[in-house]
């Protein structure tokens, strides 16, 4: 292979960076001096977000900005750059900055500094805005919607507008969506000149979080991670039935972990990958579906899940760590269930995997796995082990220990890289006939892998902030960007190391440009949803939605979450995936925690917004708008709706886990008891997965008869929610009168595997015209006796015939957190039963899955030989 040469790397980098400006947005490619300050400005905002994220600004005392100032700032550079680097029409003006642009970016980006710029004034008057305040809030408003409309187009720029005419025209609406209405001066008070509203939460964890993230994974592809990825996975999958596609879900999916938008990682792995599964004999339309499908799960992966981990984190009111915990087992059986579906759709093609250079034996590959796996065993408890020994034993002085052995870690390994030849750029013009040998591929850039390590150990050991540990994982980005050219020169004797050293440095400067560049978006989204947000705490339009899914559901729980993920995907629509997220969970998480309640189903509040978010992305390749489809079809050359009908198809299995997560809370991690429960809940959410996908494709070990496909879902259906059957066989609580409330309590005192009692209270409306009722879920809390236990959760009251009647609620209790109001009664109790487990029911599932396994195996050895489907 020839030395990868750099600056062919930035011209690539550039034409792909264009190349997702005008797939999504139709940015412009500008020249002469708007270019330089479009690219200074960028720069210039990647280091303002990496000093507020440092220690540095309190350590020196200077520069320390509170969250408001910082979200003004912040969104004053979004502004900016979407009038400068986005044309008002598509076609006009790419090559230059018109006067008036140049006049509606200063205008915008003083408006959204205003906050900054006039903070002690606007302190001293809140509520009571004066005339200039309220000129700048609504020209702010403005501004901001037409520069959504040339950041992302017209849907989110149409759903704010919708919402701030709603706000205005309250009272004119229909009887079932009228409100009393807001004034002008209300709403500007509201929407922008306090945190309510385009400066609320959503804009923060932009500014906090996403922002670093999105830097992170700029700088790693500005150093070449990106192509030794896709390297690595067209290395490991490659000589697989379907090895490409395969390749390409792999690589979509590393690519998608730290890409804010389904789009641009279609448009970024894509470029690589369609054509690449093209040569290989993928139909067209299918090689898009497969980047479409591969793109938008990685919004669902964690750590970053399109920036909706961090504001999870914020509106659930859990930690990080939590949310990535209860997002990875779906994330996870769904790659699952695309690879497989890739397998099958390879051998309906009857196609062949790419032959390697030095192909092993299967002994040498089962050797190299298990020594792999160990290698990373034994390596990751001494990596633990070692650094805890080191910090117990040095206390705040190991910093100087730890920093030193990194770098020692980092030489090495580049180092080491450096025996290999370099990567080179894959070229779609030419056929891939032989595959990179998977050893030197993979030791070429072992390195890449530290800024992750960091990144993980900051969050799950030392447990720090998710900004601050981006901070330092971009900081050790930055400082691998600067030195791995010089390093590899000077270990590869080339004698270049000032042309190395210049290199490192006109990389990172475009690395920031690139992560500011590719803020612009997520920036205006953010603030843009931010309206939705406000206007939901304006009118009570949430209250609206859920009486609305109530009166179209007729109070059904099924047809419920069904309206509620159909109105998620029309939601969802167009909007990028931060934009998207706010929407959808701040109208329709409320209906299904309200509407669920009422029905006796109380879902964790995580598992509510994971699954209006699941339906919020499925939108991005779902048509007629899936824009991440027409992005595909776009480099395929396929229809964009035959893409994104395929691309839904083969999403089929996403769209079903949603429905699971929410009658089943151990797919997402919650409920297990131990090891073997984590471990029998891993293993059948993967058997349930694949059974399903090959129920969906017609195609397990040979192609399925129908009623074969239907005992697979069947069998599917079971593995996920077992307890839909046990149920019925065993009922996991029996239903008590309320006013035996004391007296089950303490009968729970000899269950210590109950943490939580369930009951049905009714009692009127905060205005008293209507009779609440619905179900509560309280912890429970310690005590003595069941009348002391009970008083501990912040309840006080008597029986009252079959019921409880609550005389007073403590407050600040559990009693008071869960909603519950005196003068209410407790009318009926849940009471848990000891029961077989129900993880018997997999026993008759799995024999009924052998049996038709056998069956397949039988017809496969005596039937068609094109129809079977060999072992990758």
């Amino acid at each position: 292979m020839t030395e990868r040469d750099p600056s062919a790397s930035d011209n690539v980098d550039v034409s792909r960076i264009h190349q997702v400006l005008q797939t999504e947005t139709g940015g412009r490619a500008l020249t002469g001096p708007a270019s330089v300050l479009l690219f200074i400005v960028p720069v210039v905002w990647s280091l303002f977000q990496l000093w507020i994220a440092s220690p540095l600004p309190f350590i020196v005392n200077f520069g320390i900005f509170n969250s408001t100032e910082a979200r003004s700032i912040h969104l004053a550079f979004a502004t900016f750059l979407a009038f400068t680097a986005f044309p008002m029409f598509r076609g006009r003006h790419n090559e230059h900055i018109p006067w008036f642009d140049w006049i509606l970016a200063l205008a915008a980006s003083f408006s959204s500094a205003y906050l900054f710029l006039f903070y002690d004034a606007l302190s001293e008057r809140p509520g009571a805005p004066i005339l200039q305040d309220l000129i700048i809030a609504l020209g702010g408003l403005v501004l901001l919607l037409e520069a959504t409309r040339r950041a992302l187009g017209l849907p989110l720029t149409v759903v704010a507008a919708v919402f701030i005419t709603y706000s205005l025209a309250g009272p004119w609406m229909p009887d079932v969506i009228a409100h009393k209405g807001a004034s002008l001066q209300k709403l500007a008070s509201h929407q922008w000149l306090g945190t309510e509203g385009v400066f609320g939460v959503a804009l923060g964890v932009s500014t906090s979080f996403v922002f670093l993230f999105v830097l992170f994974g700029a700088l790693l592809e500005k150093a070449g991670a990106g192509n030794y990825f896709i390297k690595v996975a067209y290395a490991l999958l490659g000589h697989m039935r379907g090895g490409p596609a395969k390749a390409a879900v792999v690589s979509s999916g590393l690519s998608g972990i730290i890409s804010g938008s389904s789009i641009a990682n279609v448009v970024t792995t894509g470029t690589f990958t369609i054509p690449l599964m093209k040569r290989v004999g993928f139909p067209a339309t299918k090689s898009g579906a497969v980047e479409v499908a591969a793109s938008t799960n990685g919004q669902l992966t964690p750590p970053v899940m399109g920036a909706a981990a961090f504001l999870m984190v914020e509106y659930v009111g859990i930690s990080y760590l939590e949310v990535i915990k209860h997002a990875i087992l779906p994330a996870m059986i769904s790659y699952i269930a695309l690879i497989f579906i890739v397998h099958v759709e390879a051998c309906k093609l009857g196609m062949e995997g790419i032959e390697r250079l030095n192909k092993p034996t299967l002994a040498q590959r089962m050797l190299t796995w298990v020594v792999l796996l160990l290698g990373l065993i034994v390596l990751t408890l001494a990596v633990y082990y070692g650094i805890g020994w080191i910090k117990t034993l040095l206390g705040d002085a190991a910093a100087w220990v730890l920093g030193p052995l990194l770098l020692v870690i980092y030489v090495a390994l580049v180092a080491y890289g450096t025996r290999f030849p370099p990567l080179e750029i894959d070229d779609a013009s030419t056929d891939m006939t032989q595959l990179p040998e998977v050893g030197p591929t993979v030791k070429t850039g072992l390195y890449f892998l530290l800024p992750v390590v960091v990144l993980i150990w900051c969050l799950t050991v030392e447990r720090f902030s998710p900004q601050l540990s981006a901070f330092w994982a971009t900081m050790l980005m930055i400082f691998i960007v600067l030195t791995q050219r010089p390093l590899q020169a000077f270990f590869r004797k080339r004698g270049e190391l000032g042309r190395a050293i210049r290199n490192g440095w006109s990389e990172l400067i475009h690395g920031l440009a690139t992560g500011g560049r590719n803020m612009v978006g997520i920036g205006v989204a953010t603030a843009t949803a931010g309206i939705v947000v406000g206007t939901v705490t304006l009118t009570g339009i949430g209250l609206v939605m859920t009486e609305f899914v109530e009166f179209i559901s007729g109070g059904n729980l099924m047809l419920m979450l069904i309206f509620t993920a159909l109105i998620s995907l029309l939601l969802g629509m167009g909007l990028p995936t931060t934009a998207n997220y706010i929407v959808v969970s701040t109208l329709m998480a409320p209906v299904i925690v309200t509407l669920g309640a009422e029905n006796g189903l109380l879902v964790p509040l995580i598992a509510v917004h994971l699954f209006v978010f699941y339906f919020g992305i499925l939108a991005d390749d779902t048509p007629p708008v899936g824009l991440a489809a027409y992005a595909a079809a776009a480099i395929s050359g396929a229809d964009p709706i035959r893409t994104g009908i395929q691309g839904f198809a083969y999403d089929i299995r996403t769209a079903v886990l949603p429905f699971m997560f929410i009658f089943n809370n151990q797919l997402l991690l919650i409920g297990l008891t131990g090891p073997v429960d984590l471990i029998i809940t891993i293993v059948s959410a993967v058997v349930a997965i694949l059974a399903f996908s090959a129920a969906t494709q017609g195609f397990w070990l040979t192609r399925s008869y129908k009623w074969e496909s239907l005992l697979l879902i069947l069998i599917a259906f079971t593995l996920f929610r077992p307890g839909f059957w046990w149920d019925r066989v065993y009922p996991e609580y029996e239903q008590r009168p309320g006013s035996e409330l004391v007296q089950q309590v303490e009968a729970l005192v000899d269950m210590p595997q109950v943490d939580s009692i369930m009951m049905q209270a009714s009692g009127p409306s905060i205005t008293g015209e209507e009779e609440l009722s619905t179900w509560l879920r309280l912890p429970l809390s310690e005590g003595d006796s069941g009348a002391e236990r009970v008083m501990n959760m912040g309840i006080e009251g008597a029986p009252d015939g079959d019921v409880y009647t609550v005389d007073f609620i403590a407050f600040d209790s559990p009693a008071d957190d869960a909603r519950l109001d005196f003068g209410w009664t407790i009318d009926a109790i849940r009471v848990p039963q000891e029961r077989p487990p129900r993880e018997l029911v997999y026993i008759p599932a799995i024999v009924l899955l052998a049996l038709i396994g056998w069956l397949q195996l039988r017809r496969r050895g005596r039937g068609d030989p094109s129809q079977a489907a060999p072992a990758t």
